[in-house]
């Protein structure tokens, strides 16, 4: 009976010990087993990823000149090593911890005598950082406090997720990289409210964070690289480093158009990326602030991250590649821009002009805007540095007046009000409207040369459709516009553009950057109606009432009317184009939009022209005086001008609308408007003349065309 239960115990054992040894080959030799696999993956979970950093796209003029980069510049980066030291949360939790050792009091003492030397390396370092920058030292502990206080909140965040893994906070969130640190922190003092067993918490906590270089002090010239390399050369824990930058290498030039970048820590920063862990936003990284072209081409030119995964013995277990951001290209000639700009900063204006001014030049085949130009301007590279002075400032530099600001119009509408006329049959090319050497109606405008020399236009000529528009005849354009049903004017004013945004975002764009696009540059609708529009005006049926009085005042551009300048040079576009309407383009496309024929005869738009051509051309037209002297010289170059002067006030300002063309058909469209000036003939457009032979010089009409091929 013993052997047989002897013999039944050594099998038994035999046979548990086969399956020990099964198992074990099995755990040792089969490499893709569950068991592997699941070693594997508890070393990734506890290895660390780091992430790289993005690369923005370029923004580029229509010729392929850099308006926007990002570039290196040198900075001295602190190591967290050393700054932590400043720290007095991990000071407290390095003593604490030697004070727990068998041997507390040497520990102690080493610990206190390791924080002196750092701290005096510190205040050493500070001192010198602070001789680079010209600053109070103060200024660059605060930085280093900056860093800690960063990687601290991470530390914490961290130790919270760890100790609490169930809490209650997480099931407001996606994932738990969405969760906000302050949420987290907050749940952490609520479950755990003593400071210092929190502050042991997060000490013990190890992240990436910890072993990286922080930018401290941006060194602004070479000398200052040189210096610090030497200055910093055998200090631990500094280093002279490379860091992106964006910079705009033209400055100041259409600064509004472009706009420029700021730290991401605006809510809608933060949402816009949301979805996408390596295209979010980190800590001390930058996107377009509103809302220029930056702001509006986030999604293009935002890169996308690369990350590095490594496991827990450091091995790398699995490499995202970075992908820069994609370029974005402008309709914008940025060298015809910086000349316009140039000139009308140094322009000797009238007294009454205010320095606020705007141009806006359109390639009429295309609707590119060649030129989307607001004055005054602000530096691009220091916007980020004074911008509480630009807000504060009260010319309104950061505001694009091309875009969004609005003005009533004038005489400028005036060719836009004919053209409904004639349409209409509100009356004939041929028919005459009086305009007598004599007061006008109570309730009506009176025409400008009464008011300057108690004179009538009807007394130089018969004062018909042509001749209304070469003399800007107010009385003439007041009693045909009265004469046009109210809701029929409004529809004319928005096929041309007047009463909605013109400016839209481009479809290429969107589908380059794949992803949903809802950011349109902000910009004014205008107003054609009776009171200004609350709301949006997607369509005419959102536009409000013209009262019946109001008529004649939207007749001379006077009146609740409001137009922007890009609005007035658009509808000048589509006047040269023969009644076909396009919206303009800041944007480059691949393709030419066909546009929207608005039905104009071309009786219509002949008689509209040849009054625009006598504005220029004829004595008597407003703006002849200051184009006389210079006929020949366009004649040369191949040039004919057409155009209208407009006057308004309360408030005052001037303007100039027009186009020039050759005889290869090539057309440019021009607006300007002048802030306080009082005669579109005197204040504006001596401007455009010299705006038109820019562009004559620029190749964009006339013989130079011809030669340059």
């Amino acid at each position: 009976m013993y052997n047989r239960r002897v013999k039944i115990f050594v099998i038994f054992s035999l046979l548990l010990l086969v399956v020990c040894l099964l198992r074990l080959a099995q755990m040792q030799l089969l490499t893709a087993s569950s068991v592997q696999h699941e070693i594997a993956e508890l070393k990734q979970q506890r290895g660390q990823s780091r992430q790289l950093q993005t690369i923005r796209g370029r923004i580029l003029d229509r010729n392929g000149n850099v308006l926007a980069m990002d570039e290196a510049r040198f900075w001295v980066h602190i190591n967290y090593d050393l700054s932590s030291f400043l720290d007095e949360r991990l000071r407290k939790a390095m003593l604490a911890g030697a004070a727990d050792r068998r041997d507390a009091d040497v520990a102690v003492a080493k610990v206190d005598e390791e924080i002196r030397e750092k701290l005096e390396d510190l205040q050493l370092i500070i001192e010198k950082c602070a001789q680079f920058k010209a600053v109070e030292p103060s200024v660059i502990w605060d930085e280093i406090q900056k860093i800690n206080d960063y990687v601290w909140g991470q530390r914490m965040f961290q130790a919270w997720r760890k100790n609490f893994p169930n809490s209650e906070v997480r099931d407001d969130y996606d994932s738990i990289n969405s969760i906000h640190i302050s949420r987290a922190i907050a749940d952490f003092k609520t479950k755990q409210p003593d400071p210092n067993i929190r502050d042991e918490l997060a000490s013990k906590i190890d992240i990436l964070e910890m072993h990286e270089d922080w930018a401290l002090l941006e060194l602004k010239t070479d000398d200052d690289v040189f210096a610090a390399q030497l200055e910093f050369m055998d200090t631990e824990g500094l280093q002279i480093l490379p860091k992106g930058h964006r910079f705009y290498p033209y400055g100041s030039v259409a600064a509004q158009t472009i706009g420029w970048v700021g730290p991401a820590t605006q809510e809608q920063d933060k949402e816009l990326f949301a979805d996408d862990e390596l295209l979010s936003y980190l800590e001390g990284e930058v996107c377009g602030r509103e809302d220029g072209v930056e702001y509006v081409c986030e999604t293009v030119l935002r890169g996308r991250r690369g990350e590095l995964s490594h496991d827990i013995d450091g091995q790398l277990t699995s490499r995202t590649e970075t992908k820069f951001g994609k370029d974005v290209t402008l309709t914008l000639d940025i060298e015809l821009q910086q000349r316009i700009e140039n000139y009308l900063t140094g322009y000797p204006h009238d007294p009454n002009c205010g320095p606020g001014m705007s141009v806006v030049v359109i390639e009429v085949g295309t609707s590119d805007v060649l030129a989307l130009v607001s004055l005054p301007v602000y530096d691009l590279n220091r916007a980020r540095y004074d911008y509480s002075d630009f807000v504060v400032d009260g010319d309104k530099p950061l505001i694009n007046r091309a875009i969004n600001e609005q003005y009533p119009p004038g005489s400028v509408v005036k060719p836009l009000i004919l053209v409904a006329g004639l349409e209409t049959g509100a009356i004939t090319a041929e028919d005459e409207i009086e305009c007598l050497a004599q007061a006008a109606p109570f309730g009506w405008p009176n025409c400008l040369i009464y008011r300057r020399y108690r004179a009538g236009h009807s007394s130089r000529w018969t004062n018909n459709a042509r001749n209304a528009i070469k003399g800007s005849c107010n009385i003439y354009f007041s009693h045909l516009a009265d004469r046009i049903e109210p809701e029929v004017l409004q529809q004319w004013l928005f096929k041309f553009g007047y009463g909605r945004e013109v400016l839209s975002l481009s479809a290429y764009v969107t589908k380059v950057a794949h992803i949903e696009q809802s950011r349109n540059f902000d910009q004014l609708s205008g107003v054609i109606s009776s009171g200004f529009v609350r709301g949006k005006i997607l369509s005419f049926k959102d536009v409000p009432p013209l009262r019946n009085r109001e008529r004649r005042f939207f007749g001379i551009g006077q009146g609740d009317l409001r137009v922007t300048p890009l609005q007035v040079a658009n509808s000048i576009a589509a006047i040269a184009r023969g009644g076909i309407y396009k919206r303009p383009k800041l944007l480059h496309e691949p393709r030419n939009s066909e546009g929207e024929d608005l039905g104009i005869s071309l009786g219509t738009l002949a008689v509209v022209y040849d009054g625009m051509s006598a504005v220029i051309n004829e004595a008597g037209g407003t703006a002849h005086t200051q184009f006389k002297p210079f006929l020949a010289t366009l004649a040369a170059e191949d040039v004919k001008v057409y155009g209208k002067t407009g006057s308004t006030e309360d408030p005052e300002h001037a303007w100039f609308g027009g186009f020039a063309q050759d005889s290869t058909a090539r057309k440019i469209a021009i607006a300007v408007v002048v802030e306080g000036g009082q005669h579109g003939s005197s204040d504006a457009a001596p401007l455009a003349r010299n705006i038109i032979q820019f562009c004559i010089e620029a190749g964009y009409i006339g013989k130079s065309i011809l030669t340059a091929k």
